[in-house]
This record gives C-alpha cells, structure tokens and sequence, in this order.
C-alpha cells in the first residue's frame, strides 16, 4: 500500500493510505473521535490526537504494540482472553464489527469505559487491517449522540473512500471503454446511487450517451437509442451541458430541480431531463469525466428517495471518481486507436494468398485479447522461381508494434533469400539466421519454411521443409487420420548455433486430399494449461473439421479456442486435390 506520513500529537508521523490522506487531514486530524489503525495481526499502526489524549499514551509509546494486550481489559482491570476479544474475531474475519461497554487501560492505569466501531480497510483484494473508531462512553445522551455522529460520518467516509480505491483499481484492469463502463455502473449501483449514466464526447462535436445503469443492470432503453447528439452551445444551461464544456460539478437536490433544469430546443439537455423524469431522480450530481484541459464526458448519478439526497461530501467522491474514469476512458480511446493502426499494418504486411493449380490456401490472423493487440506472427505462401509453392509461418519475439515491425523483415529477407533457391529449406533458414542480427531488429524467431514439391495439378506431392522451433505442421490425411510432422526440428533464429553446424531438413509425402495446418503457438498455448493438453485439442478439433471447406476449417479452429488466450495467432491451411 502507498502511505503519506499525517502528523500526529507527539510530532510523529502517521502512516495512513495515500488515497485518504487528503480526507484524512482534513476530517480525523479534527476530529473528537478517537481513531486507531491496526494490522491483521492486532499491532496498533496509527493513532489520532484524540485516541492519545483518551488512551493517555503517546503514539510512540504504542506504535508497533498489540492493541488487546495492551489495552483490552474485563471490568476489574484484569486480562482478558484474546478469544474473548471481539476485534480480534473481526480481524480474523475481515468483517466490520462494533462493540459497547469494553474496557481500556490507559497509560494512567485508569479504565475508561468505552463505546467502538471497527470497519476492514483493504488495497484492491489485499486485507490490511482495521480502522477502529472509539469513544468513553458517558451518561449524557447529548454526547452519545454527537458520539453516534461523528462514528456513523467516519463509517461514511471509509465507505466511500473504499468505493474510490475500488473504482481505481478495477478500471485499471481493462483497456476496453464498454468494459470499463459495465464495471463502473457495477460499482456505483446501489453502493452509491439508484441510477448511474454516462455520456461520452465523441471527436466530431456530439454527444453519446453509452451507458445507463439501475437496480437491474444495464438498461439499453435509456441509452438514447446509441444515438450521437450534436453539442450545444456554452449558453444552455443545462447541468450535463455546462459540465461537458468545463463547468463545475453539479448537485441537484429535489425532484423539481432535478426533472426540470434543461431548457427547451436543447437535444443533449432534452435526453438528460427525461432520463431524470423517468427514473424519478429526486437528487442528482453531473460530474465531468477527466480533468477541465480534457473533458471526455459526464458522469451523471441519481438517488430516488427523497430522504436521503447526495450532500456535499458525495460530490467531492463523485467528482473524484469522474477524474479517475476520465483518465481510464481516454486511456482506452488512445489503446483503441493504437490497436486499429497496429491491427491494419499487420494485416497489411501479410501477402495474399496464391492458389496454385488445383490446390487450395486458407490463411487467418486474429489479434491478441489483450496488451498492444499486435504481434510478431505471421504467414506466407509464394511461388519460387521453379514454381515451387513455398510455405512460411512465424513467430518474431515479443507483442508490440517493434515485433510487427521485425516480422516485416524477415519476412522480406526470407522471401529474397528462397525465391531462387532450389536446395533444402534448412540452408535458406542458415543463410537467414545469419543476416538477422547485421540486417534486422529482431533478437529471437521462431518458423517453419516448406516446399511442397510435385506438379500443382496432378502431383505427387512432397512436403520438404526446417523447423526453427516451432510447433511441427499438423497433417490431416483422408480416412481419418493426423500426426504431427514432428521432424526437421532446429534451434530458433537467434540462438547460438555451433560452428559449422546445418539445419536438419525433413520429408513427408502428402496424400491426395490431405490438410496441412501451420500455425503459431498461441493457437495451443492457453494459460493453465500445457502444451500436450495444446496439441491434443487442435488434433482432436482438426480430425472433427477435416471434410469441412477450408475456410471453415481455419473460422472454427479459431472459434473453438478455450478462453483465456493472451497471443496472437496464425494460421496457414492448404489442402491437396484428390484423385
């Protein structure tokens, strides 16, 4: 957890987490509550300047100490059984809990009899103690109740804070805008509001609004239909108008106020009134999404009982929140610009298939899920000068533009390098792997080169071919049949080869109507799982699919992939005439 020192009574510095300090400063430090920060174990972490004048110790004569031994104690001032402790149960469970009538020692020895409160504090699913509010329980009931107030403020604000700390660490997860929104309607509702909607600028002048959440989930048929509203001018005075063009957060309290701000001819402001009208909102806050230099849009919040409105403390956390989802939103604006480019280069720089004489080609790339949606695979199939068809795929190191960038390389050099060369794949793989690091970027690659030898039309077919550590072809012969070419296997491009050493190359006939796959490994390779349990999924969905035309053949392999991928994948099919 990320800690801010507040200064304490004693001139010591209190560790307290750096999300809460601003509300820390300026709520607990003036506060007559007393407040105490323990870990999972017990050991006091922190206290305020009233915990030490009721406690009557110093924050360095307990700092570090355990807060039942030291201060726990029954009625006549004796030890109590820590099983009998009921702090010590709520940190074992987690759980908030609260207690009255316990008994503290304080540093004077005198008991004091007292009233506490005690609420989990976490860091995203990390567990990392308890904030335990407590007061000497008096017989003035006027001080019980300002003693009530200020526990049940506390407890507010904690709440809220652990809202804030939730909201940042979930949306920090994904890159995905409609992701990111469907948690964020999920967080706020019912925690924090009845309704939640928001509305996103778009870059030609509208206004979008994409997501509407209330007790049920999402409801689409609040969302405007998915339709974009041209923005009005700075002189509507509409709430969510003003906060899109850099106004100041606003709280509406009251169900006049809050149904009736936008003014007529205002489609923007029209939509958000009869959103209002329609969830009976009777309080409401509009929030700007992202910082006044780059609003991305509005967060707009609505409670319907009447009895219990937004104040002003919930529109410091909403506003905070709307600052947090801006920054997360424009992250995956920029994130999703980025992969459209990343995705259109990649699929650019793989050539066209060539369908020599009677056989058939099939080919796919899809992105990675996840990361910078771009990667090093890809696939090639070219006639050589003998009119040879040659066969490619490959495997640059890494999942960014850079390896994109390296795959356009070798994928150039190795065209140039086997257009003219009649010999075995394996000494143009020698030749490539020795220009790599004079010529290209790339530090390590994994592929396949293969020829498929024999007249295109009437064969027979020879598939001759290297393997530079990659997983080995996959054929599917007529009557049922597939085995892995697992011959021809080498070192990958990059490795350190020893001196005079060759590339092996391997045969294999290839029957009449036969299916060779070539594909990259994120195609087997599925996080908890191994790579046998890998190859024995794509045999057994490749068997399944073998009388299946081509290019259904290559759509369902990559549909029927378990979930969980995180790489990109190739893949290359080509299938021979039969008899």
């Amino acid at each position: 957890m990320v800690e801010d020192a507040v200064p304490g009574a004693g001139g010591e510095g209190q560790s307290w987490p750096a999300a809460a300090s601003g509300f820390w400063r300026q709520v607990v430090e003036q506060l007559s509550t007393a407040v105490m920060v323990v870990d999972p174990a017990g050991r006091i972490l922190a206290v305020n300047q009233a915990a030490e004048r009721l406690l009557g110790r110093a924050t360095r004569a307990i700092r570090g100490k355990d807060a039942h031994e030291l201060l726990h104690r029954d009625r006549n001032g004796g030890a109590l059984l820590r099983e009998q402790c009921p702090l010590l149960r709520a940190l074992a469970e987690g759980a908030a809990t609260r207690g009255e009538g316990d008994s503290y020692v304080r540093g004077d020895g005198r008991l004091v009899t007292i009233s506490w409160s005690a609420s989990p504090l976490t860091d995203g699913d990390s567990f990392k103690g308890m904030a335990v509010l407590f007061t000497e329980i008096t017989g003035d009931r006027s001080t019980r109740r300002e003693r009530a107030a200020y526990t049940s403020a506390l407890e507010d604000l904690n709440e809220r804070l652990t809202l804030v700390a939730e909201i940042t660490d979930v949306l920090g997860q994904t890159l995905e805008t409609d992701d990111a929104l469907a948690r964020l309607g999920h967080l706020l509702v019912p925690r924090l509001a009845d309704w939640a909607a928001v509305d996103l600028r778009t870059g030609s002048g509208q206004v979008h609004r994409v997501a509407v959440t209330g007790p049920a989930g999402r409801d689409a048929g609040l969302e405007g239909g998915r339709e974009r509203l041209p923005e009005t001018g700075e002189a509507d005075r509409s709430p969510l108008v003003r906060v899109l063009h850099g106004g100041d957060p606003v709280l509406q309290n009251g169900r006049t106020e809050a149904e009736t701000a936008a003014p007529p001819g205002s489609p923007v402001a029209a939509v958000h009134s009869d959103f209002l009208r329609t969830v009976h909102a009777t309080s409401a806050i509009t929030v700007p999404l992202g910082a006044k230099r780059q609003i991305t849009g509005a967060l707009t919040l609505v409670r319907t009982d009447p009895t219990h409105p937004f104040d002003a403390a919930d529109l410091e956390v909403v506003s905070d929140i709307g600052r947090r989802v801006g920054l997360v939103i424009d992250n995956a604006r920029r994130f999703g610009r980025q992969r459209a480019v990343a995705e259109a280069m990649q699929r650019n720089l793989l050539a066209p298939l060539p369908q020599p004489g009677r056989m058939r080609l099939a080919a796919r790339y899809q992105p990675a899920p996840a990361g910078s949606q771009v990667g090093g695979d890809w696939y090639d199939a070219f006639a050589l000068k003998d009119g040879t068809l040659a066969l490619v795929i490959g495997d640059v190191v890494g999942h960014d533009l850079t390896a994109a960038a390296g795959m356009a390389q070798l994928h150039g050099i190795l065209r140039a390098l086997a257009w003219d060369h009649t010999g075995p794949p394996g000494a143009v793989v020698d030749r490539l792997d020795d220009a790599m690091p004079a010529i290209t970027t790339v530090p390590m690659a994994t592929l396949v080169l293969a020829r498929v030898e024999g007249h295109p039309h009437t064969g027979p077919w020879t598939l001759r071919w290297t393997s530079a550590g990659h997983p080995p072809p996959l054929l599917l012969t007529p009557g049922g049949h597939a085995r892995y070419l697992e011959a021809g296997q080498g070192l990958v491009l990059g490795a350190p080869q020893g001196t005079g050493a060759r590339r092996p190359n391997a045969t294999h006939p290839l029957p009449p109507g036969s299916t060779l796959l070539l594909y990259t490994d994120g195609l087997i390779e599925i996080p908890g799982s191994d790579l046998d349990t890998g190859l024995d999924r794509l045999r057994r969905h490749a068997l399944a699919l073998a009388h299946a035309p081509l290019d259904t053949l290559c759509d369902q392999l990559l549909a029927r992939m378990p979930p969980g991928s995180t790489d990109d994948v190739a893949l290359l099919a080509v299938r021979l005439p039969a008899r």
